[in-house]
């Protein structure tokens, strides 16, 4: 089970300021947790390299490689090519798994190995240099074939011998790669509450949600009948005061899932112009997938109106604009206390403590030690 990251940060407080040394803002711890997390992530490979060379012990729960390799096989994905080049040669290259095509990041950390899915069997890719792979593909006695293909790994793409016949639409998930990931961002979320302070939010952060609480009402724009933004409206029978809690129909959105609270004054019989004085529209439900430039319609039954009308979302209702919304450690409950002591490490140096990095390093390497005796 992952660690929580509000149990990290206010453990990470509660030392800081038990002699009033200093105070840890979110964002500094943020990035504070971040840099750990992957630190002690990428120790894992080292261990496990060092504890492969070491002899293996078959008491149940004491193997360390075995612990070692269940801290990083969470990490282990696999996914076909983003996308394929033809070369000159006639070969085909495979792009590898890109998690944003936008500014091209690719989500593989270390590469694993690489299969050829589009045979039966879907046997392993023999990746080799590029001396290697020419004087093969030559040799009439070690021909590869496609139950033994060959291929070189440069730019972040494999070349692949000898080539698949298959139609153009399945060609790209010919080729699937097998890698580990590195672990998301942790990110302490947040609210600010009427005196100033923090509290912390643990729903679930997404760049393309909803951030709760924000409004829409400058951005209302009139439907398709009646006559400026003038609406006749009456009390919904589902409403309570004047607040409409609804569920909108989405119009050129690229999102789901979101709700929004509608809050009208003066509600009467005679008609009334809609502005972002008398209209507040707050988002209630986050949602996901959603971009600046969607529409929300309401539609006239929700709010008792005789038209419809529209809000547009703005860069300022999305979460990636805020402090909302939470992303947890990624790494095991069991890397806890180093997760703690090396945050401390870091903080020390940010309020310029030496003591509280003495003291943090002093522990780490206390516990790296007892753990490789």
């Amino acid at each position: 089970m992952a660690i929580n990251v509000n149990t990290v940060y206010t453990t990470v407080l509660s030392i800081l300021n038990k002699e009033q040394r200093g105070y840890l803002t979110p964002d500094e711890f943020n990035k504070l947790a971040t840099q750990v997390q992957l630190e002690i992530f990428e120790k894992f490979f080292e261990d496990y390299n060092q504890y492969i060379r070491m002899p293996k012990t078959d008491v149940e729960y004491a193997s360390r490689m075995d612990h070692i390799y269940e801290e990083f096989q969470v990490f282990d994905e696999t996914a076909p090519s983003s996308s394929t080049f033809t070369n000159t040669d006639g070969t085909i290259s495979y792009l590898q798994p890109v998690e944003n095509s936008t500014i091209n990041t690719s989500p593989v950390h270390r590469l694993g190995s690489v299969h050829y899915s589009g045979t039966p069997g879907s046997p392993q890719i023999e990746l080799m240099g590029k001396k290697e792979y020419y004087l093969q593909t030559k040799s009439p006695l070690l021909q590869p074939d496609l139950n033994f293909p060959i291929g070189v790994y440069a730019l972040d793409r494999v070349t692949v011998f000898p080539n698949l016949t298959l139609p153009p639409a399945d060609i790209k998930n010919a080729v699937t790669f097998n890698y580990i990931r590195k672990p998301k961002n942790v990110r302490w979320g947040f609210t600010v509450g009427n005196l100033g302070q923090y509290i912390y939010d643990n729903t679930s952060y997404s760049p393309s949600s909803l951030a709760l609480g924000t409004t829409l009402s400058p951005s209302i724009t009139v439907g398709t009948t009646g006559v400026g933004n003038t609406y006749n409206l009456t009390q919904a029978a589902v409403a309570a005061a004047n607040t409409f809690q609804y569920n909108p129909i989405i119009a050129n959105a690229s999102g789901s899932g979101a709700e929004i609270s509608i809050l009208i004054t003066p509600i009467g019989s005679t008609g009334i112009t809609l502005t972002g004085t008398n209209t507040i529209i707050t988002i209630t439900k986050v949602g996901n997938n959603y971009n600046v430039g969607d529409q929300f319609v309401i539609a006239p039954a929700s709010i008792g109106a005789n038209k419809t009308f529209s809000v547009t979302l703005t860069a300022a209702n999305l979460m990636n604009t805020t402090g909302q919304g939470s992303l947890q450690f990624e790494i095991s409950e069991s890397q806890q206390t180093s997760v703690v002591l090396n945050i401390l490490k870091y903080a020390g140096i940010i309020i310029n403590d030496t003591t509280i990095v003495q003291a943090a390093s002093g522990l780490g390497t206390q516990i790296d030690q007892n753990t490789k005796k």
